[in-house]
């Protein structure tokens, strides 16, 4: 295996991050389908779960999460998907991800901590948090 990475192979990789970004979730999830991991992840830790939970595309968010992904995986600096969905404050991502089992105590800061952070009653209670 060479250290170099194939250009093909990256440019394939550039494209799914964009459509889980751009949360186009039928071709997204025909790449996974067709063997991209689910669990992708950039060169900061993003997966592609956290790419379309930030820019707000549940659907493509719950595709993923059909296919395997981990609802809860961390990024690089322990963020998760739910913590930035509460920080954007995508309701329907948030729905989607609690829906696919993510764990709002998970993280650093955690959703929890988030919806804390930024006085979100509402989030705390469908987190069953006080």
């Amino acid at each position: 295996m060479s250290e170099t990475p194939d250009p093909e192979v990256i440019e394939l990789a550039s494209k799914v991050f964009d459509l889980a970004r751009t949360g186009d979730a039928e071709t997204l999830a025909a790449y996974v389908d067709a063997g991209v991991p689910a669990n992708l992840t950039n060169d900061k830790g993003d997966s592609l779960v956290m790419l379309a939970a930030y820019h707000g595309h549940a659907a493509a968010v719950t595709a993923l999460l059909e296919r395997g992904a981990d609802a809860d995986r961390a990024n690089d600096r322990g963020q998760t998907p739910l913590a930035g969905a509460v920080f954007k404050g995508e309701e329907s991502v948030i729905r989607a991800l609690l829906a696919g089992g993510a764990n709002p105590e998970s993280g650093t800061p955690s959703a929890v901590d988030t919806a804390r952070m930024f006085g979100k009653a509402d989030l705390l209670e469908l987190f069953g948090a006080r």
